[in-house]
């Protein structure tokens, strides 16, 4: 059936690039150069828009999701000197909000807030580090989406900012010393083209409050290792500097330190083998407790003497179990130890000895975080969610063992409604592999209910249950919500990422298949009904099935995706995902990524499900070429009727300080853009 849509169109250039003797057409290249990709993108953007204003259901949608919300939200409270911090979003605000208080029972008052800084909210707060003795705070602020930061500094009593900029700061922290007078921040150099240049090089300096930038002293850096990253940490004890080295997106990494009470002390690499992940726990003394998976690949706790460093001398505090160990704190000088079990959190607190191993209740089947505090603290606070418990905030006293609601949250729906279990099906190659199913209670099982799949695979990456207000949306509209704990995650260990990273890819793409046929064989939904979803990694995971398997799902909704596997390594922090999926430049790895990548493996004249593709014109993390080039592709191959489209965001990134007005204009689309093409009328 021809297609009632007349696309933009997408010139084919002639490039060809041969990969160890494989010749590869790349007639979209020219995409990937932002001005010659200027008329298109308005084309796209002009068919797009057209089409999504005239579904019938959107507004009704999107008045909906502005209700649910229009909720308070709050993030995780800390405690710096003698105050405590956190951040809040009213409802509606584009950008959360940086409050501090001198006591729980005092009246916020505001720190922080990143809504004045732009008419669009288009600058977002993305970084905080407050001083020991809570009277500075570190900030750094994103424009549009980037993921380069520009630091300041705000004395905290005043809410005056010092002169302090500092720029071209990409995925870092700040480390104050605590004497107060600075901190330790990573940075680039300066690039030529911040957008699309390959970042390496980084460096890890220190600044001195009052100074310029370019008086930054230099700690650390190594010109010999261009993909070496450094990210600096201070002890509790304020003695020594901690360097963590990573390389790319490489689970494992190496730990430097040096001695602060000294000036002259060396920096001393401690673990300086890319054999396993190391963190820093806390120490006593010269006695650093570290949580690594060496020879331990869902996790355990060592006890490592910096005077005798040797392996021979190394202590494990907290062996191995079957559930995977996620972060471990040090609070009320007891280890409070955070575990996944079947991709939901289990608490468990034991003496510094690993003994008297008590486990913590929680409100339900969820996730938890937070536990965050120093060693003789008797408090913390941490959060809970699920699938249909909006964030709630929990103080907890470690003396009593008592949790008590610190916020809670009031959303506009019925949690009683909703019904979530856990199930597990099997994968093409016998593997076991769990799926939650959400939907309103009372659903019928006969095969004719919009569902939608939702998976992301990669990178180590925990997908644990979180309540989501879009996700809630698509349940009240009467659709089922299912979302697959896929290998190349970390909710099992590093086995379970291993097993579906690299030349074992095809794995993920294999499990994310199964259980889309599950949902079909256990009557939830029938192809015509099913759509999938997901981001960046999870937008790889999505373009690969609709290309393996177009006649399994009707639509597919990937989102900021890494979808040209040949190229996805010539862009900023593309690099780094080599750990991740290997290197084109490897002839091995060349025949694995060619083989799923999913710009390569569109097939003329094939029928592929409706697509609604995302990106947004200030990614510089995912490129968005990568959906460009894709959707130009899709365009030409596709042969059905349905709607294959690309939706391009402007003043915004890869998704992290999205301003709400554009997070739910764009949910907005999604959900009408499913509710068409999966031919449903929606509960609004």
């Amino acid at each position: 059936m021809p297609s009632p849509f007349t696309y933009p169109e997408s010139t084919q250039g002639q490039q060809i690039d041969t990969y160890h003797g494989v010749s590869v057409a790349d007639p979209y290249r020219w995409l990937e150069d932002p001005e010659q990709a200027q008329d298109w993108i308005a084309a796209q953007n002009e068919v797009t828009f057209s089409y999504l204003k005239t579904l019938p259901t959107r507004e009704k949608i999107k008045a909906r999701l502005t209700e649910l919300w229009n909720y308070e939200r709050y993030g995780m409270p800390f405690k710096k000197g003698d105050r405590y911090f956190f951040h809040k979003n009213d409802g509606l605000q584009n950008q959360s909000v940086l409050y501090t208080l001198p006591s729980l029972e005092a009246e916020p008052r505001v720190l922080l807030d990143p809504n004045t800084l732009s008419a669009d909210g288009t600058v977002a707060l993305m970084n905080t580090a407050i001083s020991e003795n809570g009277q500075f705070l570190a900030y750094g602020l994103s424009t549009a989406g980037s993921d380069w930061m520009e630091f300041r500094v705000r004395d905290v009593a005043t809410g005056d900012d010092l002169p302090d900029r500092l720029q071209w700061v990409k995925f870092s922290g700040a480390a104050w010393t605590h004497d107060h007078q600075g901190f330790f921040y990573s940075r680039y150099d300066q690039p030529q083209d911040e957008f699309e240049q390959i970042n390496h090089y980084q460096k890890l300096y220190y600044h001195q409050l009052g100074t310029s930038q370019s008086e930054d002293r230099l700690v650390y850096e190594r010109p010999d290792q261009k993909e070496w990253g450094f990210n600096g940490s201070i002890t509790e004890d304020g003695r020594y500097l901690l360097i963590y080295v990573w390389l790319g997106t490489d689970p494992r990494n190496l730990l430097f330190y040096q001695d602060l009470q000294d000036p002259n002390a060396p920096i001393v690499e401690l673990l300086n083998q890319f054999e396993a992940d190391y963190s820093l726990i806390g120490n006593e003394g010269k006695t650093f407790w570290i949580q690594t998976d060496l020879k331990a690949p869902r996790g355990r706790v060592i006890a490592i003497d910096i005077t005798q460093p040797g392996r021979e001398y190394w202590q494990e505090i907290i062996p191995e179990t079957p559930d995977t160990l996620q972060s471990v704190s040090l609070i009320n000088h007891q280890f409070v130890a955070n575990y996944l079990q079947d991709a939901h959190t289990v608490i468990k607190i034991m003496a510094l000895d690993g003994s008297n191993t008590q486990e913590l209740a929680l409100p339900g089947i969820g996730s938890a975080g937070g536990f965050n505090g120093k060693r003789d603290e008797t408090e913390t606070f941490y959060a809970f969610t699920s699938f249909t418990t909006p964030t709630t905030l929990y103080r907890y006293d470690l003396t009593t063992g008592t949790s008590t609601v610190f916020r809670q949250p009031q959303v506009d729906f019925g949690p009683d409604d909703y019904e979530t279990q856990q199930v597990f099906y099997t994968s093409k190659d016998g593997t076991q592999v769990p799926l939650f199913i959400v939907h309103r209670k009372g659903i019928e099982l006969n095969g004719q209910n919009p569902t939608l799949l939702y998976g992301y695979g990669g990178f180590n990456v925990s997908i644990t249950p979180s309540f989501s207000a879009q996700n809630l949306q698509w349940m009240e509209m009467g659709g089922v919500y299912a979302i697959a704990t896929l290998r190349g995650g970390g909710e099992y260990g590093e086995t379970w990422h291993q097993a579906g990273s690299k030349h074992n890819k095809q794995t993920v793409f294999d499990d994310f298949i199964a259980a889309a046929d599950w949902l079909i064989e256990a009557n939830y939904t029938s192809s015509p009904k099913l759509a999938i979803m997901g981001g960046s990694n999870g937008g790889l995971l999505v373009g690969a099935c609709m290309t393996q398997r177009p006649d399994l799902f009707a639509a597919a909704l990937p989102a900021v995706g890494v979808v040209d596997m040949l190229r996805f390594n010539k862009f900023t922090i593309g690099w780094a995902w080599e750990a991740e999926y290997g290197s084109p430049e490897n002839e091995a790895d060349f025949k694995t990524l060619y083989g799923y990548s999913p710009l390569h493996n569109l097939k003329a004249e094939t029928t592929y499900p409706a697509t609604l593709i995302t990106t947004a014109d200030h990614d510089d993390r995912v490129v968005p070429a990568h959906s460009f080039k894709f959707a130009a592709a899709l365009q030409t191959a596709h042969s059905g009727s349905a709607p294959v489209l690309i939706r391009i965001e402007t003043k915004a990134g890869h998704g992290a300080g999205k301003p709400i007005t554009k997070v739910i204009d764009e949910a907005a689309d999604k959900w009408a853009f499913l509710a068409k093409v999966l031919d449903f009328q929606p509960s609004i």
